[in-house]
C-alpha cells in the first residue's frame, strides 16, 4: 500500500480549540499505521493552542521523519471553508477529517481501515469511494451504527457523519463542500457523490464493522438554532437531488415511523442505548 503519496491525509480544522487539539493530535500520533500526513488548518487562533501544536510537531517529526506534519494558518469563513482549504493541500489517496475534541477509537483504526479499503478496491477497481464505519458518541455513551447499505432512502434519512468517513481524494477535488450550507455541507457532498458525481465507474460506498472515532457531540451542528438550520438545509438539498415522487414517499415513511420521536429517543442519554441496539440489529439484518 506504500506509494509516492501518503495513503491517508488526516485533516484537523480548528479555531481557538484549547487543549482539545492536543488530545485529538495525540490520538493520531498513537496510530500504528504510519503511512499518513497530518494537516492542521487553523483559522486564526489566539489561545496559545497553535504554539502547542508547533512544539508537538517538532517532537513528533523527530520520532517519525517520514510523516508529513503541516500547519496552515489562514483565515476562513467557517468550518466548511476551512475543510475545503485543508482538502486542497491534501496529498493522500484518502482523506479523513478529525474534528477537535474527537479522537480515533483505537491505535489500529488507520491500519484496519487501510486493509478494508484495499479489499474493497479489488471488488470495485477504478471507482472512487466513501469508506465508512461507526462512531462512539460520548454524549450518550453509545455506539452509533452507520447504515451498511446506501440507497436513495438511506440518503434521505441517515448518511454517516463525516467523522465515520474516509473519502477518495478525487471526490473532494471534484465537488468541494458548498459553503453556503452552514450545517449540512458534508451531507450535500455525500448526496452529490451518490446521485450526481458522473464518475465513469460510479462511486463505491463501503461500510465496515469498525469503530472509527470517539465523537464528542454537542457541538456546532447540535445547537437549537443550528438544528433549525439543519432542517431547512435538508429540505433544500434533498429537493436538489431527489424527485417529487421520492420525496413524497420518503416523507410519508418518516411520518409513519414516528421519526421525531425516534430522534428524541436517540438523543436522550437514558434511552439512546436501547435505540442504538435496535438500530444495530436492523442494520445487521440488512447486511445479511
Amino acid at each position: 500500500m506504500k506509494g509516492v503519496r501518503p495513503y491517508f491525509s488526516i485533516l484537523v480544522v480548528c479555531l481557538n480549540p484549547g487543549e482539545k487539539l492536543v488530545g485529538t493530535l495525540n490520538s493520531i500520533k498513537m496510530q500504528k499505521f504510519h503511512d499518513y500526513e497530518v494537516i492542521v488548518k487553523d483559522g486564526g487562533s489566539n489561545d496559545g493552542s497553535i504554539e502547542r501544536v508547533k512544539e508537538m510537531f517538532t517532537l513528533w517529526q523527530q520520532e517519525h521523519e517520514a510523516i508529513s506534519l503541516r500547519l496552515i494558518e489562514k483565515k476562513d469563513s467557517g468550518i466548511y471553508d476551512a475543510m475545503n482549504q485543508a482538502s486542497k493541500e491534501a496529498a493522500g489517496c484518502f482523506v479523513y477529517y478529525l474534528n477537535c475534541g474527537d479522537c480515533f477509537r483505537s491505535d489500529n483504526v488507520l491500519g484496519d481501515m487501510a486493509q478494508h479499503i484495499e479489499r474493497s478496491i479489488l471488488t470495485h477497481p477504478g471507482a472512487p469511494g466513501i469508506y465508512y464505519g461507526d462512531i462512539y458518541e460520548r454524549v450518550t455513551g453509545q455506539v452509533v451504527a452507520s447504515n451498511p447499505k446506501m440507497d436513495a432512502f438511506g440518503c434521505y434519512r441517515n448518511v454517516p457523519c463525516h467523522q465515520a468517513c474516509f473519502y477518495s481524494r478525487e471526490l473532494l477535488s471534484a465537488h468541494p463542500f458548498e459553503t453556503k450550507y452552514k450545517v449540512r455541507a458534508d451531507y450535500e457532498q455525500f448526496l452529490w457523490c451518490f446521485f450526481a458525481s458522473g464518475f465513469e465507474k460510479g462511486v463505491t460506498f463501503a461500510h465496515f464493522d469498525l469503530l472509527i472515532a470517539d465523537y464528542e457531540g454537542g457541538g456546532f451542528s447540535e445547537t437549537k438554532e443550528n438544528r433549525r438550520t439543519s432542517a431547512a438545509e435538508h429540505r433544500e438539498i434533498t429537493r436538489k437531488y431527489m424527485n417529487k415522487t421520492q420525496l413524497f414517499k420518503f416523507k410519508a415513511v418518516m411520518i409513519l415511523s414516528l421519526a421525531p420521536l425516534r430522534t428524541w429517543i436517540a438523543r436522550n442519554e437514558k434511552t439512546a442505548g436501547i435505540y442504538n441496539k435496535v438500530k444495530s440489529l436492523v442494520y445487521a439484518r440488512r447486511k445479511s
